[in-house]
């Protein structure tokens, strides 16, 4: 199989430099290009078709926000904004953009490794941190309670039972009770696999629940589907619960 092939658009070659260092050293991964600003990385991505853009925000020209809306829409790469933890206003501007998982700049080479392969495999990524404040702000500032760490060691927050949901808005109403459980733990960051495990269904099973999620409901990726979990009601920060089938 072919390398994953990634971008790195960043206004300091310092940290350019440590990202292709870091990624070069992957078998499967490439650094194919990289832009000192968002004008450069939409060129770019025209140009060389990545698979993946790490994006940062704060860029002279064009800012990352900018760029990331350029390239989703014709469709030429996904995008991983690297954001900082009190920068709330750059997750949101980012999720309008289309970017596809968020990464905090100070994260550590496995995560950074991780978070390419993650979102280029077709899942969003948020990083923990990321999470609690989209979830502290779509639910009025309320904090999120975290519980257990799930089987990939992210922290999952509270879903009550998908046939209880809270604050339901309609916009669920074309969902099954088993597609609407489905989004409910895609909501809660949990993979195919983890969502078979707690619904004793097979993994290829979770996928086309999932497919008919997305058409269904017009979303993009799984960036989407949490957002709208939240803003469905269908989950709700600081109350606690298990899984449906635990």
């Amino acid at each position: 199989m072919r390398p994953i092939r990634v971008l790195l658009a960043d206004d300091q070659q310092l940290v350019r430099s440590g990202f292709s260092l870091i990624l070069s050293v992957e078998t499967d991964l490439e650094v194919v290009g990289e832009a000192a600003n968002g004008a450069e990385a939409v060129q770019l991505a025209r140009d060389l078709r990545p698979d993946i853009v790490l994006m940062d925000v704060q860029m002279p020209v064009m800012d990352g926000i900018e760029a990331t809306t350029h390239i989703v829409q014709a469709g030429l790469s996904k995008v991983i904004i690297l954001t900082t933890f009190e920068r709330d206003d750059y997750v949101f501007a980012g999720l309008s953009a289309g970017a596809s998982g968020f990464l905090l700049k100070n994260a550590d080479a496995d995560h950074l490794i991780e978070a390419v392969r993650t979102v280029a495999g077709g899942y969003a990524l948020l990083a923990p941190e990321v999470t609690r404040r989209v979830i502290a702000q779509m639910t009025g500032g309320a904090r999120a309670t975290a519980v257990p760490d799930g089987p990939s060691g992210h922290q999952l927050t509270g879903i009550p039972d998908a046939a209880e949901a809270v604050g339901d808005d309609g916009r669920l109403d074309s969902l099954t009770p088993r597609e609407r459980e489905v989004l409910g733990l895609v909501g809660r960051g949990m993979s195919n696999a983890e969502i078979a495990k707690a619904l004793f269904l097979g993994e290829a099973t979770v996928k086309t629940h999932l497919s008919n999620v997305f058409s269904k409901l017009h979303l993009r990726d799984r960036v989407q589907a949490v957002v709208l979990a939240y803003e469905s009601g269908l989950i709700l920060a600081g109350e606690n619960g298990s899984p449906p089938g635990d």
